[in-house]
Formats: structure tokens, C-alpha cells, sequence
């Protein structure tokens, strides 16, 4: 994906107030919608080339866990030492928007590599935050692999229901976009 600086900030400041709005309870809960951040966190290495962008959203999303817990009076159960997995959970997600970003062109050959992108780097994610707070987290005393895929099996359709959510809305606002632009030039 090339896209100018301007339209890279622009977008970059719209999925920064989409993770405000959506992340944790807050104005989320509020509105019911569910979580985009690991949709943004995807969006964000597709559209934008900048690598600081990453490091924002990681702070944002950290920020907005903090003052959750500290002052906004939700739990702290999900802080523990295995928040550290949140790093390489949102890094694949970013990782695989760039790898497909790489890759795109506005045509219906690139469907195989956007399933295989979202599959991976969803699926990674939750290894990633799951299993480590699973193992890691110090929640659990006895913990076993049979008993994380029990989990797996229980948890992972919520997170990846929110996931598709977003990242359905992100491709019909892309394609429209882009047939727009496409029949904007066309008429010049």
C-alpha cells in the first residue's frame, strides 16, 4: 500500500480514537461495540509505513489499561506478568498488515493473501495473549495444553468475532474508497 504522509496521518489518527472509543471498559462498554484494537493493530501495518506508529498505539492501548484499572475501577486480573505477551500478540497483527501491505494491489488475486494474513496473525494473537496469560500469568496452578485448547476452544470465537467485525467495516470503507478514487480519476 502507498499512500502519502498525509493520508498515513490521517489514518493513523483515526484508528488511534478507534482504540480509545472500543479499548477495554470504557466508552466501549458504553456504546456496546466490541474491542477493534487488534484490528487497528493490523490497519495500522497495512496503511501506515511508520514504525512509530506501533510504538503509539502499544503506549495508548497501555495508557488506557492503566487508567482503567488505577482510576477507572476495573479489575486488575488481567494485569499480571504475562501482559508482556500483548507485545508479540499485537507485533503479529502488525507484522502480518505489513506483510500484505506489501503485497496489495485493489484487485480480487490478493483474497488469498488477506485470508491468510487475518488467519495468522488473529490466531497468533490469541496464542500469544491467551497462552501467556494462561501459563504466565500466575493465575492458574496447574496448567496443561489439553486445558489451554479447552480454552482456546471457549475464548477464541469472541476474539476473533470482534476482530472480523472491524476488520469487515475497514474492507467495505477500502473498497469504497478506493472505487471512488478509482472513478474519480477516471473522469478527469
Amino acid at each position: 500500500m502507498n499512500l502519502d504522509t498525509r493520508k498515513q496521518y490521517g489514518i493513523a489518527a483515526v484508528l488511534g480514537l478507534l482504540i480509545a472509543a472500543t479499548h477495554g471498559h470504557h466508552f466501549g462498554s458504553l456504546l456496546h461495540l466490541p474491542p477493534a484494537t487488534w484490528a487497528v493493530f493490523f490497519a495500522a501495518g497495512f496503511y501506515v509505513r511508520r514504525a512509530w506508529l506501533f510504538a503509539a498505539l502499544l503506549v495508548e492501548v497501555v495508557a488506557l489499561d492503566y487508567f482503567a484499572t488505577t482510576v477507572g475501577g476495573v479489575s486488575s486480573y488481567c494485569v499480571s506478568p504475562a501482559y508482556g505477551f500483548l507485545l508479540p500478540a499485537y507485533a503479529s497483527l502488525w507484522t502480518a498488515g505489513r506483510w500484505l501491505s506489501a503485497r496489495y494491489r485493489f484487485s480480487t488475486a490478493v483474497l488469498p493473501a488477506l485470508g491468510a494474513s487475518l488467519a495468522a496473525s488473529v490466531t497468533l494473537a490469541e496464542l500469544f495473549s491467551s497462552g501467556g496469560f494462561y501459563f504466565f500469568s500466575g493465575r492458574y496452578a496447574d496448567t496443561s495444553i489439553a486445558e489451554f485448547g479447552a480454552r482456546m476452544v471457549a475464548y477464541f470465537p469472541q476474539s476473533l468475532s470482534s476482530f472480523a467485525f472491524w476488520v469487515g467495516i475497514a474492507l467495505v470503507v477500502h473498497v469504497a474508497l478506493t472505487l471512488t478514487q478509482t472513478d474519480r480519476k477516471q473522469s478527469i
